[in-house]
């Protein structure tokens, strides 16, 4: 059974930092892209960043950009998501996702994608305060 399990999330204040985990077991991503995507309540769950398997290249949102980095680390199946210059509009639940497609190079946009994702963490809070 794959589980992705998230950590890390927390209350700060806006400015601040935080670091959110991702833990993956019962298969390995390393041929496969992750991603890091937000719902906050009531709106639809959004794109924020992305990691290809090969090339550390990685996407971001344009809300982020410039803030927030995604680097994953292969020995130990997982990802994370450094989270800089906290903004009260930051505040959402945070989910880990994990591609479960055969490797190949698809377009930026696929990467996006909530479709895309085949498995899925529970989620972690991130509430930033004004």
């Amino acid at each position: 059974q794959v589980q992705l399990t998230e950590s890390g999330g927390g209350l700060v204040q806006a400015g601040g930092s935080l670091r959110l985990s991702c833990a993956a077991s019962g298969r390995t991503f390393s041929r496969n892209a992750m991603g890091w995507f937000r719902q906050a309540p009531g709106k639809e769950r959004e794109f924020v960043a992305a990691i290809r398997w090969t090339g550390g290249i990685s996407y971001y949102a344009d809300s982020v950009k410039g803030r927030f980095t995604i680097s994953r680390d292969y020995a130990k199946n997982s990802v994370y998501l450094q989270m800089n210059s906290l903004k009260p509009e930051d505040t959402a639940v945070y989910y880990c996702a994990g591609d479960g497609s055969t490797p190949a190079w698809y377009s930026s946009s696929y990467y996006s994608r909530v479709g895309t994702y085949d498995y899925w963490g529970q989620g972690t809070q991130v509430t930033v305060s004004s």
